[in-house]
């Protein structure tokens, strides 16, 4: 997930490893820690493999010298692959990965958009199903815990469907605009 958000981060922007630290805590900190002992290696991994370049330049802060990172064509295109991907993970692994990817949304086609949301509405209702298995009636603790992962599991739901029910009239929207142009150009 830190490869994916790193290549998101620097896709909009060219950063210095201590802002795109702040950066990735910024929306990532709800999901897992981000701290220097992974972004460094991490920018080294992607600059050797060509997804990342980076280039020195003066720092008026310091009054030294800072490494900027920006993307590559191939970091670009990697960065699509990561975000198409679907790895099969854990409930809450799952669920931090699908909020990194829609933190990018604007960034990606309304197809691949409507696909993510789908599938994580998809793993939801298979969550859902599984909860609802559970018998939860002997403790009363256990049935608390398990009927608040339920009602986590409905919030996430309806979200989703909400921002599935906004995408979907986006693109329709878009598509009315341009039949609309074509008619109009003919």
């Amino acid at each position: 997930m830190l490869e994916l958000s790193a290549l998101g981060l620097l896709q909009r922007e060219p950063l210095h490893g201590y802002r795109l630290k702040q950066e990735l805590e910024l929306f990532m900190g709800s999901c897992m820690s981000v701290n220097y002992g992974a972004i460094y290696p991490l920018l080294h991994r992607l600059e050797e493999r060509g997804f990342i370049q980076c280039s020195i330049e003066d720092s008026p802060e310091s009054g030294g010298e800072r490494k900027i990172y920006s993307i590559t064509a191939e970091g670009k295109q990697r960065w699509k692959t990561l975000m198409q991907q679907q790895p099969r993970d854990s409930w809450m692994k799952s669920r931090c990965r699908f909020m990194v990817k829609f933190f990018f949304f604007s960034d990606i086609e309304p197809d691949l958009r409507l696909q993510l949301l789908n599938y994580r509405l998809h793993a939801c209702h298979s969550r859902q199903d599984y909860v609802h298995q559970q018998d939860f009636s002997q403790d009363p603790y256990q049935r608390a815990t398990w009927l608040r992962h339920l009602d986590m599991i409905n919030e996430e739901i309806d979200w989703l469907q909400e921002q599935l029910n906004q995408e979907t009239a986006r693109a329709a929207s878009s598509n009315d605009s341009s039949t609309l142009k074509q008619h109009q150009a003919v």
